[in-house]
């Protein structure tokens, strides 16, 4: 799925570890379904944050999270 998107095979696990890491918390607190199923908009958050130069998972799974949540709450109140 990653190497489709034209991801390099160094970053799949970086991108992995942040999703990972996102994925829990937005399930925990409900943003996302308990499923097994990727969350595309919150992978593709991921890929973009590493294609713009950021590259510690912490920082990787914080910025997506911020940025799912903001969305969520723009969406909310639209």
């Amino acid at each position: 799925m990653l190497v489709e998107r034209g991801l390099q095979a160094m970053n799949v696990e970086l991108v992995s570890e942040a999703y990972a890491i996102a994925a829990n918390y937005l399930r925990r607190s409900g943003a996302i379904p308990d499923t097994l199923v990727t969350d595309e908009r919150l992978l593709e958050v991921i890929i973009k944050l590493i294609q713009r130069g950021e590259f510690n998972k912490i920082r990787l799974a914080n910025k997506a999270i911020n940025w799912f949540e903001t969305q969520s709450k723009a969406r909310a109140v639209a």
